[in-house]
């Protein structure tokens, strides 16, 4: 089975949480947290990643928090995934900080597999935080 990490999971919620109220002024981390189910200290570590990646930023003092670092349209799952994640690497063999495989150079298999990551990435790429957005309004419609 094929699983994403509580990483990446938790750093989409957050990032749709900061796109819902992208107009609305910075949501603090415990806001987020709250409004996600999501533990504070984890939350952190995780808008840190996301800073440094240059899809968040965050203002001090009183009114403070997070905000998106641009549009929710121009932010792209696959973005977010790929900041807290790293590439697509469904399989060993493709994970480029695990030591290779020996079989790498005639392996049948590994090239599906690479083929396979690069269809999940752009998919991934093709849906933004608007798209979820929306999506939350049709379901609460």
């Amino acid at each position: 089975m094929l699983k994403l990490s509580t990483k990446g999971q938790y750093g989409v919620r957050a990032m749709f949480e900061l796109a819902k109220h992208y107009d609305q002024g910075p949501l603090t981390i415990k806001e987020i947290a709250a409004r996600q189910g999501v533990s504070v200290s984890y939350l952190e570590q995780l808008l840190n990643r996301l800073r440094k990646s240059k899809l968040i930023k965050s203002r001090k003092g009183p009114g403070g928090g997070y905000l998106i670092n641009k549009k929710p349209d121009e932010i792209s799952v696959g973005m977010i995934l790929h900041s807290l994640e790293g590439p697509v690497a469904i399989t060993q063999c493709l994970d480029p900080s695990a030591k290779g495989c020996k079989r790498i150079d005639g392996c049948v298999a590994r090239m599906l597999w690479k083929s396979l990551g690069e269809k999940i990435e752009d998919f991934l790429d093709t849906i933004n935080l608007n798209d979820l957005v929306k999506e939350e309004s049709k379901m609460n419609g």
